[in-house]
């Protein structure tokens, strides 16, 4: 049986090369607000029912394409449903990047690839996870 919880794709984290002009675009042009700065190389933006991460691209990064998605979350609605999910998809032989985690801001989540080798985040995140898509 498929766990519940599952709150939709509402999180997207990208790197970004031009940190600065990136988060002007999103908040200036679409409206968001900024909702954590944890340091000068990341910034956490809402809408009001989403999460975008933007996160200063690596120097060492090789741009493939036009495109820098970091990962693609899924927003639980309680910390336990993260470890729930984790429970359920780790004896199916999904990668696993790292176990469930709380992190600083009182999210918690963990990571995995899916078969193409993209990261996915399952998270619950105190601002978003309580609201209704």
């Amino acid at each position: 049986m498929i766990p519940a919880g599952m709150r939709g794709l509402r999180h997207v984290a990208l790197y970004c090369v031009d940190l600065d002009a990136c988060e002007r675009f999103y908040v200036d042009l679409l409206g968001m607000a900024v909702e954590w700065r944890p340091d000068a190389d990341n910034v956490y933006l809402t809408s009001g029912s989403d999460n975008l991460a933007l996160h200063r691209a690596p120097a060492d990064l090789i741009v493939q394409a036009p495109q820098r998605l970091d990962h693609i979350g899924f927003v639980l609605a309680t910390p336990a449903d993260v470890d729930n999910w984790y429970a359920y998809l780790q004896p199916k032989g999904v990668a696993m990047v790292n176990p469930p985690k709380t992190h600083r801001d009182g999210a918690r989540s963990f990571y995995m690839k899916d078969p193409d080798g993209n990261v996915v985040q399952m998270i619950y995140h105190p601002p978003i996870s309580g609201k209704e898509g």
